[in-house]
């Protein structure tokens, strides 16, 4: 049985990612990048899925990871009656920016005493499913089958069974050292050389602290900002400057549900909040490589705009179901591919047209090609701003107007209106404010529910959705109207759970979301909570919020998109970059509570000339 989500700790090297529990095995690695299939895919199903374990043999005193400063070198310490070892774990960097590193390196190092240990490598290729052939060479192990190959280096060695397993038993000293490495390379390509494990395990360490290093975060909460950013720059994609979601798929939303989904690829939802955490993380470097890629994922017509793509940009993100794997526990079926790409959600078109504008607000060089997508983008939600669409939360059921959707269509022509003023986006500037008006006189008079005192998840509906909560910090109305105000007690009253927010309740609205089961409650919405109590003045409330977000990270400071309050675990996939996000945004903002990362659409209201945008101040 694979480990509690929470148990799990991440490597990266900004191509892929490496999942390792604090037992010292490896559970989950693609290889060369974070979309491919993967070779160990144990934490969906059995070791023979495989892995690869690296630790003692027998009984284990105690075991605890960390990783080395604020890096992405893991350090797991063992201790037996014999003794004490570590494991020191990394993924080389890539050289150079055309360099696709490829590998995993693994030191056990003696502490204390006489320790034996054992490493056992199953290499399962295309998600768990094909055995590889065995070779010797050259006193190298090679496994290969179809496209992949992968190669094992090792100062001990390593015996094969019939089925590929390979085990090596060696016992460590205190002082004494043993390298390990696996390598992958395309089939027919040459066969790469042997790296230096213990070489690459400083080279990655004095990476990773250099680039935290330049953090400019100083506050109370710099260990978790500092942790969450090295996660983000680890769930990058170099070549692209894409960034992932997570560096897994199908983890569950709910234990033993059907909820499971790739989230392997970068979403542009993410857009705006993303590039103010590296922003005003002090890493504008990357927020510029994340604005070049949303502008090269967008070439085309915006009809054709996808809600995410894979790291490349790729468009074609077919979904399938692995039958062989079991699920993390029993947790099916397990996905590959995302079928959402296919969904229309309007909300988007806000957030990249709000991400362009935060770009140049915070002093990113203008692009040019940038306001030709702006202006095609106003063109296209012109005519389209008005149809129902599927929502922020990818639901399975039918279009809807969805009110958050409408909310963000309107942020996207406010943010246009801006980029006229200020910037130098051509367009029809007062037919733009008369739309911004339009959208924002049809939200506040269909989306709004006079009896209840709250906003609603669509037109006529009796439900909540907690993406509501983003209404005063785009700007659509302030946090002190008594219709925002009144839709955060309904949010509190109707989707808080011991503390964290459910996402909406379906169950309120005939049809549902076109999923059988619940989930668990959604750790960005949380987070938005605590956004709204600041810029309600309520900073006590919302340090609590964030306090409790905290003290559910896994043991390596990890968190997922969820948390099941009943079981007292976190569930979804790992590490969710759109829960590490918000946690940098809120915890830089409780420093300034009315500064630009939590208040966004600051500005935004003066400018409007909405009659029902008036009728707030009341």
């Amino acid at each position: 049985m694979a480990l509690r989500l929470e148990d799990y700790a991440v490597l990266g090297n900004t191509r892929s990612a490496a999942v390792i529990g604090v037992d010292g095995s490896m559970d989950w690695l693609c290889l060369p990048r974070f979309d491919s299939g993967a070779c160990f895919a144990a934490i969906l199903g059995t070791p023979d899925n495989g892995r690869w374990l690296v630790a003692p043999q027998g009984d284990v005193k105690e075991r605890r990871h960390r990783y080395l400063g604020d890096t992405l070198v893991l350090e797991t310490t063992f201790e037996t009656s014999e003794g004490r070892i570590r494991v020191l774990d990394a993924m080389p960097l890539p050289r150079n920016h055309a360099d696709d590193a490829a590998c995993v390196v693994r030191v056990v190092e003696g502490l204390q005493g006489r320790v034996d240990v054992r490493s056992e490598l199953t290499v399962r290729f295309d998600y768990g499913h094909i055995f590889p052939w065995v070779q010797h060479q050259e006193g190298r192990l090679l496994l290969a089958a179809g496209p992949d190959a992968v190669i094992l280096d090792s100062d001990v060695q390593h015996e094969a069974d019939a089925d590929g397993h390979l085990s090596a038993h060696f016992a460590v000293s205190e002082g004494q050292r043993v390298e390990l490495s696996v390598t992958w390379f395309p089939v027919g390509a040459p066969v790469p050389a042997p790296p230096n494990p213990r070489a690459e395990v400083e080279r990655a360490r004095n990476y990773w602290q250099e680039w935290a290093d330049r953090g400019t975060y100083q506050g109370q909460y710099r260990e978790a900002v500092i942790r969450s950013l090295l996660l983000l720059k680890g769930l990058s994609y170099g070549p692209s400057g894409g960034i992932v979601a997570a560096a897994t798929t199908s983890l569950p939303e709910a234990l033993g549900g059907v909820r499971n989904w790739d989230y392997r690829f970068c979403w542009l939802r993410d857009a705006t909040y993303t590039l103010l955490a590296l922003l005003h993380g002090g890493y504008k470097e990357e927020a510029v490589g994340w604005r070049e890629w949303l502008l090269r994922a967008l070439a085309g017509k915006p009809e054709q705009m996808q809600i995410m793509y894979g790291v490349d940009g790729r468009r074609r993100l077919t979904e399938v179901e692995l039958d062989w794997l079991a699920g993390y526990e029993k947790s099916s079926p397990v996905r590959v591919g995302n079928a959402a790409h296919a969904q229309f959600q309007l909300d988007v078109y806000g957030e990249l047209m709000d991400a362009l504008h935060q770009s140049r607000e915070h002093g990113i060089s203008p692009n040019e090609h940038a306001l030709d997508v702006q202006r095609l983008l106003m063109n296209f939600l012109e005519s389209h701003w008005d149809e129902p669409d599927d929502g922020i939360w990818e639901v399975r059921g039918p279009r809807r107007d969805y009110v958050h959707s409408k909310m963000m269509a309107w942020a996207a022509v406010d943010r246009a209106v801006k980029d006229a003023e200020r910037h130098g986006l051509d367009g029809p500037v007062d037919e733009w404010r008369k739309l911004r008006s339009r959208i924002h006189d049809e939200v506040c008079a269909k989306g709004y529910d006079d009896e209840r005192q709250t906003f609603t998840q669509f037109y006529g509906s009796r439900g909540l959705d907690a993406a509501l909560l983003l209404m005063a910090p785009v700007g659509f109305l302030p946090a002190d109207d008594d219709r925002v105000r009144g839709t955060v007690r309904a949010i509190e009253r109707e989707l808080l759970d011991e503390g964290f927010v459910h996402r909406y309740n379906a169950e309120a609205d005939a049809g549902g979301d076109g999923l059988p089961g619940k989930e668990a409650a959604f750790l960005p919405c949380t987070l938005w909570l605590a956004d709204n109590y600041l810029l309600q003045g309520r900073t006590d409330e919302a340090r609590k919020v964030v306090d409790r977000v905290l003290a559910i990270r896994g043991s390596a400071g990890l968190l997922t998109e969820e948390y099941d309050v009943k079981a007292h675990r976190l569930v979804g996939n790992l590490p969710q970059a759109f829960s590490h996000v918000p946690l940098v945004n809120t915890a830089i903002s409780l420093e300034n509570p009315d500064g630009p990362v939590n208040n966004r659409g600051k500005g935004s209201r003066q400018d409007s000339d909405s009659e029902s945008d008036k009728g707030g101040d009341a």
